[in-house]
């Protein structure tokens, strides 16, 4: 069951829902992709109709981020709980540690991925990282085929909203992959480049607020969070 925020259907699991649908789709024929909307790329989706269409067209629509929570609760319709990308990802990788399943890394800057791909390997024992490929290309065609070639069952795609959400639906079918995730900036985290908030500022939803006074000058994308919030709120009046 999926719940409307915004015109973002939700996938309406907790965190072990989630990966384990994941590890479903991983087995499954044919390609499929997970997205993991925060407010900031809803308000893309009420801006957008093609990312709109995209989103609501994956196959897991996770929400990332107390922002999308706090809103389907004001909204009467509350999700379970939040699954931010990068939980879900570190457990999918754990699961596929211990099943042979494959992956790559595609993007951030030249080098990041490959970094990320050594600590991730010595973090999960078992895991195989088959490639990896930085965000800075042209051309997609050439970077779908290096994807191809390595036989990777699951791709973490990291390019940013929306470019990485119309990457998979563009490219998908042509990486051989049977699941696509797009993450963000993961791989950044991953590689040690970026440090997540101390685990209180998680647990109480301040993520955005830690990375924020780490990085000043993403104030700009902030003031999408009360945007979003003013949105929720008329859409509460409507309903």
């Amino acid at each position: 069951m999926r719940i409307d925020v915004l015109g973002v259907g939700f996938d309406n699991c907790t965190m072990d829902q989630a990966v384990a649908e994941g590890i479903r789709l991983m087995g499954d024929g044919g390609c499929h992709y997970v997205v993991t909307p925060n407010p900031e790329i809803v308000e893309m989706c009420r801006e957008d109709e093609e990312v709109r269409r995209i989103i609501n067209g994956a196959d897991l629509v996770l929400p990332d981020g107390v922002g999308v929570i706090y809103a389907a609760r004001m909204l009467g319709t509350p999700l379970k709980e939040k699954v931010p990308g990068v939980d879900f990802a570190q457990k999918l990788m754990a699961s596929m540690a211990g099943s042979g399943k494959t992956l790559f890394l595609l993007g951030a800057k030249p080098g990041v991925a490959e970094e990320a791909g050594r600590r991730l390997e010595a973090a999960y024992p078992g895991l195989r990282i088959v490639g990896t490929h930085d965000g800075y290309f042209q051309e997609d065609a050439p970077v779908a085929e290096a994807i191809r070639e390595t036989g990777a069952d699951v791709v973490f795609v990291c390019l940013g909203a929306p470019k990485q959400e119309k990457w998979m639906v563009a490219n998908g079918p042509a990486t051989g992959a049977h699941l696509l995730v797009g993450l963000g900036g993961c791989l950044d985290v991953f590689s040690g480049n970026t440090k997540r908030a101390p685990e209180v500022f998680q647990k109480l939803g301040l993520e955005w607020f830690h990375r924020l006074l780490k990085e000043p000058r993403r104030i700009g994308r902030m003031m999408k969070l009360p945007l979003f919030m003013i949105h929720v709120m008329g859409e509460k009046g409507k309903r």
